[in-house]
């Protein structure tokens, strides 16, 4: 499983511990050891993915849910530019920017619902998204991710 390797591991810590420093809630319950903290974020029951830096970020984490809600596997979903997991209609794309940018300002965003989807074009409505910046303990920003609440097929 990807989610084993060594960076992946590293980056489950990262996103965690970045979600609890912003929004002062708790990701995952008790102080686990990294490889079993990065098993159950990756099964972790709500759909979380998380993208880098790039001026076009790309995923660079998708758990169990989010692969099986955007019909891909992690090695096909890790090389996606995640402005692709939305349609490509200027006012959907306009709205996650903006949704972006705000989260870049303000570090974390609660409560975002939107349209997005799969790889085989299926649509479905995310709804009571948190999106935050993640950060390290210096502040160093490795992109953004998204925990979503629920999500309807349309």
């Amino acid at each position: 499983m990807p989610w084993r390797a060594r960076e992946a591991v590293a980056y489950a810590a990262l996103l965690v511990t970045s979600f609890e420093r912003l929004t002062g809630r708790a990701l995952l319950e008790g102080d686990l050891p990294p490889f079993d903290l990065a098993e159950r974020l990756f099964h972790h029951p709500q759909p979380l993915v998380s993208h880098g830096t790039e001026a076009d970020p790309v995923f660079r984490y998708g758990n169990a849910a989010a692969l099986a809600l955007w019909h891909m596997g992690w090695h096909d979903f890790t090389r996606l530019p995640s402005r692709q997991s939305a349609q490509p209609d200027p006012d959907i794309q306009s709205d996650r920017a903006a949704l972006l940018a705000r989260a870049l300002q303000t570090g974390w965003v609660a409560d975002y619902s939107g349209i997005r989807i799969s790889a085989k074009g299926q649509r479905f409505r995310i709804s009571d998204t948190i999106l935050w910046t993640v950060t390290d303990a210096q502040g160093a920003r490795h992109g953004q991710a998204a925990l979503i609440g629920s999500a309807v097929m349309l």
